[in-house]
């Protein structure tokens, strides 16, 4: 368990062994908030499948919240994960303080997301992926990692760090895994936990939307948007935010002229809770 930025630079310099340069060790992060769930324990044993050292981070990103309350109220459990990591043999815990990551209380210098980082959950959040991109890139400085692993749920965060990777030469890898899901579908968060049964029952409303927009995707574009948007009619405990049709290449929104691949992108609150979900779509 590792809490300062010193000692992650010592402990990695005596794992890789600066006099071993052709047969160093491959390193893989998973980058995480802490709060454990299923879902972070596939991104580990892929993590795990693709490296000789996986280094996971728990560090909750104040950069991502609003205010230092909606940071604080993040869930916690550091004796879970510890135990959860350890089960999984991870070799390098990252767990630094805000005051060791982010010294000044912020990062003045960021990565900017640009426009992509504006839409969806950005438009939602226009701070978010400035922030989600400045602290992955401190890590990928930090660490050096060989490949790093993130969950197929966030799409635009992926997308976005791969542009990063290539705008900034970083020399990582970037794997994604498909979304862990409960049995009724929902993809597995710390907030599914938080819902009533009712509200369960609603949210799991949202993957059957994206379901009913792939079953019309060979009607084009606007029939998969109504198909999915039909499939919520009368939920009133859905409280829809954005639901989009994307080209993967660009993430911006397809036209109807579209052909092939794409992603349908859902966000809504059920209560009080957000949610978000996707699913790869293909358009005829």
């Amino acid at each position: 368990m590792i809490r300062t930025l010193d000692d992650l630079r010592t402990r990695l310099g005596e794992i890789r062994g600066a006099d071993r340069p052709t047969d160093r060790p491959r390193v893989a992060l998973v980058s995480t908030l802490g709060a454990l769930h299923d879902g972070h324990v596939d991104l580990i044993r892929e993590a795990r499948e693709r490296a000789d050292i996986v280094v996971v981070s728990t560090f909750v990103n104040p950069l991502r919240f609003r205010t230092a309350d909606e940071t604080a109220a993040y869930p916690r459990s550091p004796e879970a994960d510890a135990r959860v990591l350890d089960e999984l043999g991870v070799d390098v815990v990252f767990a630094p303080s805000a005051a060791e990551f982010l010294p000044a209380g912020t990062a003045t210098t960021r990565v900017s997301a640009g426009d992509v980082g504006l839409r969806y959950e950005g438009r939602v959040r226009p701070f978010y992926f400035d922030g989600v991109l400045t602290v992955e890139a401190k890590l990928f400085h930090l660490i050096a990692p060989d490949v790093v692993v993130y969950g197929e749920r966030d799409p635009q965060r992926i997308f976005l760090v791969r542009r990063m990777v290539r705008d900034l030469d970083f020399a990582v890898e970037v794997v994604s895994v498909p979304t862990v899901r409960t049995e009724d579908g929902l993809p597995i968060s710390s907030r599914v936990a938080l819902l009533d049964e009712a509200d369960r029952r609603a949210a799991a409303k949202l993957p059957r939307a994206l379901e009913a927009a792939a079953s019309n995707a060979d009607m084009g574009v606007d029939a998969c948007i109504a198909a999915a948007q039909s499939s919520l009619m009368g939920e009133q405990r859905i409280s829809l935010e954005y639901l989009s049709v994307v080209d993967p290449a660009t993430f911006l929104p397809v036209d109807e002229g579209h052909h092939g691949r794409a992603l349908a992108l859902i966000a809504a609150t059920v209560g009080g809770h957000r949610f978000i979900d996707n699913a790869e779509i293909s358009l005829r």
